[in-house]
């Protein structure tokens, strides 16, 4: 099958490292806006060469757009404007707008709303992985929009990377990952900033820093281009996770500053229940 991924970074480059080590794409052509990104592509191998989207599209079986999602709201019109019988998937980590945005369109059959579960901090066609996908989840959003068809295929290729499906309505799940995902990254921002600040002031901090600060703050390093977009799709979910998140963080100060180390007690032993999710 050929496969075009519109986008050859972590996601996009991580998916055709995979359906290529499947033997599922037998030829993977890649879309890239800048230059260097696609020669580095192609010459990881991550794409047998790179076209213009009209000319991807026109010359694919199925048509993968990894891009960061402000970049996804203006292609995927323009890519089911284009297609016959072809089948597109994207793997954005919002999925309201990008269901609205495409609601009418004669084509909407064609296009199944998905989002793999996994991810690194890292961006750009050098962090791709391969083996990136096993054991995780995947959640197809409004599947009863998709031709069972095209449904059918995106299932059997998420089925090849060993992921398990998750069905969600895309309101739903853009407020589940507001809980599980855009939080913690907002958090981890927050976090190097405050770092980075009492840096200025104390030399050695850095020297101190083990296994525990570098896993909380890994997030940090994710790309601002990929994340901006998200907060502002998903703007309204996020907000109302961070206020529950602020009060939360209110009853610890309060705690400190009334000595009321009962109730911290308390509100650690609590967040300790996180270990019936977390095994």
């Amino acid at each position: 099958m050929v496969v075009s991924i519109i986008g050859l970074g972590l996601i996009g480059g991580s998916m055709s490292l995979a359906l290529q080590g499947k033997g599922f794409a037998s030829r993977v052509i890649g879309v890239e806006s800048k230059p260097e990104h696609a020669a580095r592509a192609v010459e990881l191998g991550l794409a047998d060469i790179c076209l213009p989207l009209d000319e991807a599209v026109a010359e694919s079986d199925l048509i993968i757009i990894a891009t960061p999602i402000n970049a996804t709201e203006k292609i995927l019109p323009l890519v089911l404007d284009r297609v016959e019988k072809q089948v597109i998937f994207d793997v954005g980590s919002t999925k309201s707008i990008m269901c609205r945005l495409v609601a009418q369109h004669p084509k909407r059959g064609r296009f199944v709303a998905t989002h793999p579960m996994w991810g690194t901090e890292n961006s750009g066609p050098d962090a791709a992985v391969k083996h990136a996908f096993a054991q995780k989840a995947t959640v197809i959003c409004n599947a009863d929009e998709s031709d069972l068809d095209a449904l059918q295929l995106v299932k059997d290729i998420y089925a090849l990377l060993e992921m398990h499906l998750v069905y969600m309505e895309a309101d739903a799940h853009d407020m589940h990952v507001a809980y599980i995902s855009h939080i913690s990254h907002i958090t981890s921002f927050a976090l190097a900033n405050t770092v980075l600040e009492k840096e200025r002031e104390e030399d050695a901090i850095f020297e101190l820093a083990s296994g525990g600060f570098e896993s909380t703050v890994r997030l940090a390093k994710s790309n601002a281009a990929m994340w901006v977009p998200i907060f502002m799709q998903n703007r309204d979910n996020v907000l109302d996770v961070l206020n529950e998140h602020i009060s939360q963080l209110r009853k610890f100060k309060s705690c400190l500053e009334k000595e009321n180390y009962d109730y911290l007690q308390e509100l650690i032993e609590n967040a300790n229940g996180i270990r019936r999710i977390l095994k």
